[in-house]
């Protein structure tokens, strides 16, 4: 056993490398930066402030890089609608890391119909250092680019932070 260990621990590893694995994951284990939940509400909080000066009641959802929810917002006066339409933008910005505003073209494709996706504005991933640290999708304003311009607000209140950890 130990024989079979010492032959296939190499060839795993170089096949890992080949097929493009990160420096860093060349070891057993890996180290990764993610979002704490303060973050995660100081980027809602934002949020729904930025939407707020605009008198527009909005829901927003921020997800760690998992996928998994941080925190959810909802403005008192938003509909319960939002909050679904939020959490599948911040979960699409997420799976594709880009804004859900560049998705729109995409809106025809039969992945638009995946339940979990929403293929159009209001999503954005939080990114620092390169890294993708979750996303945050917001709903609730007239256009797709409203709640995009709020949820960059808020993902902007937090990303010197970021930077700077």
């Amino acid at each position: 056993m130990r024989k079979l260990y010492k032959r296939v621990l190499p060839l795993a590893a170089a096949a890992g490398l080949l097929a493009g694995a990160p420096a860093q994951a060349q070891g057993l284990t890996l180290s990764v930066k993610t979002m704490t939940t303060e973050t995660a509400a100081r980027i809602a909080e934002a949020t729904l402030s930025a939407c707020s000066e605009k008198g527009i009641p909005v829901a927003a959802t921020v997800l760690d890089r998992t996928g998994r929810q941080l925190v959810v917002m909802r403005d008192t006066t938003a509909p319960d609608l939002t909050l679904d339409i939020s959490q599948r933008k911040a979960y699409t910005a997420l799976s594709f890391n880009t804004p859900t505003s560049a998705m729109e073209s995409r809106g025809g494709e039969p992945i638009a119909y995946t339940p979990t996706l929403a293929m159009f504005a209001g999503g954005v991933p939080v990114e620092a250092g390169g890294r993708v640290l979750g996303a945050v999708g917001v709903s609730g304003a007239p256009s797709g680019e409203t709640d995009e311009e709020c949820a960059r607000a808020g993902v902007d209140a937090v990303q010197m932070d970021l930077e700077m950890e």
